[in-house]
């Protein structure tokens, strides 16, 4: 499960697999005249009105997407009982609290099953090996964010980083859940991804961020009308990784860095109805997510003039692609930089490779692998990778259970 930014991928949209076209007129009404002669009536009979439909309930729209789970779940896990005996459950717990509360291994499913759905994600071929922190009965902000810390550490496990999700308490009715205000638990204050965000540490009273590289505190919301909370994030929290050069001593010398667990929090956690608005979730970083869009990206970081000017590229012209070369680079650096530190990191060409793999399992198992072409095919070298060149099953917004991205609400 590798990490994204939500960002337009404007410069890493190669030429995509053009969509089938309709026929010529499949959509459009006859245009044929009426034979000569013949008697165009001016009213043509009516069924009746039906009566209009009634609009669902939320009790009504929970159970739908409760039982359609449900037998998902009971469907790929044969041995977990009768499904229409859960469901009965649900309908009365949801007639007696309006909600309700999935079984330890429904969370699991859910968890993981979203993980498989996500469509931005080219690392979903491990998704069943997801680590599921059930930690729903935990709704203060305290508690959340040390847990929060707690997740870091155990997803970097000394480098051999885990996949893990943290799932805490979910939105009830009346009683909207806490948040987490950021994109990942960990971000830096010089990124000028960060900048709303530290603007908001600093309306709270922080002091930091004059450094650079210097990680920023959590934010978390007792609610979503409620201001956030802040919390420092404690050192041994947080592996980083210096970067340097295989070929260029010189390259050190940049003080570049970059964290190694990208823990996702700014999405909701939806399965069968029931939504987990703080669910940070963690992979492994693909090498293209730091090197080329993090810190190459001219919104971010920005870096390919420096490392051209360090490696005495020719900036004259844009024919000498020097921003090509300096791109390569720059991911070889945080290549070399992780495997020297053995952290765990992958390559987009292996990645794509082990996509395919995925897709070629699901295809199998007669499920669909959605997957967003841009997104999949990576920023770096993309026609030269396996997932370039075919077509993938179209993202479905519907699709259940998922990952939701959620835009902050605070401040108003």
């Amino acid at each position: 499960m590798t990490a994204h930014d939500h960002t337009p991928l404007a410069h890493r949209r190669g030429e995509c697999p053009a969509a089938p076209q309709p026929s010529p007129g499949c959509c459009s009404a006859p245009t044929t005249p009426p034979p000569t002669g013949e008697t165009i009536p001016l009213y043509l009979p009516q069924p009746p009105l039906a009566s209009a439909p009634q609009r669902p309930t939320a009790h009504s729209t929970l159970l739908e997407a409760a039982e359609s789970f449900i037998h998902q779940f009971t469907g790929e896990n044969p041995d977990s009982g009768d499904p229409q005996q859960r469901i009965n459950e649900i309908k009365t717990e949801v007639e007696s609290s309006g909600s309700y509360e999935h079984t330890p291994q429904e969370l699991v499913f859910g968890a993981r099953t979203a993980w498989r759905n996500a469509a931005r994600c080219i690392g979903r071929l491990y998704w069943n090996n997801l680590t599921v922190r059930d930690l729903r009965q935990l709704d203060h902000p305290d508690d959340i964010a040390e847990q929060c810390f707690e997740h870091l550490r155990l997803a970097t496990n000394s480098g051999r980083i885990r996949p893990v999700i943290s799932v805490f308490a979910p939105d009830r009715p009346g009683r909207p859940a806490p948040r987490l205000l950021g994109e990942q638990l960990v971000r830096y204050a010089d990124d000028p991804r960060s900048s709303q965000r530290m603007q908001l540490v600093r309306e709270l009273g922080w002091k930091g961020g004059a450094g650079r590289f210097e990680v920023l505190p959590l934010l978390v919301q007792a609610a979503p009308d409620r201001p956030p909370q802040l919390y420092e994030v404690p050192q041994d929290a947080v592996l980083e990784v210096p970067l340097t050069h295989p070929q260029h001593p010189g390259f050190a010398e940049l003080g570049l860095r970059w964290y190694a667990v990208p823990a996702v929090s700014d999405m909701t956690l939806e399965i069968g109805g029931i939504s987990y608005p703080a669910a940070p979730f963690n992979g492994w970083y693909m090498g293209t997510e730091i090197g080329s869009r993090n810190l190459g990206d001219t919104d971010r970081y920005h870096l390919l003039p420096t490392v051209a000017r360090l490696f005495g590229l020719d900036t004259s012209s844009e024919r000498t692609l020097w921003r090509d070369r300096a791109l390569v680079e720059l991911n070889l650096a945080v290549l070399h930089s992780f495997q020297q530190a053995s952290v765990t990191i992958a390559d987009h060409h292996t990645e794509s490779t082990r996509f395919l793999a995925h897709v070629e399992r699901e295809e199998r198992r007669g499920r669909s692998c959605p997957a967003d072409w841009s997104w999949i095919v990576p920023p770096l070298s993309g026609s030269a990778t396996a997932v370039f060149h075919r077509y993938y099953d179209p993202p479905d917004p519907q699709l259940r259970p998922a990952f939701v991205h959620r835009t902050s609400v605070w401040p108003g």
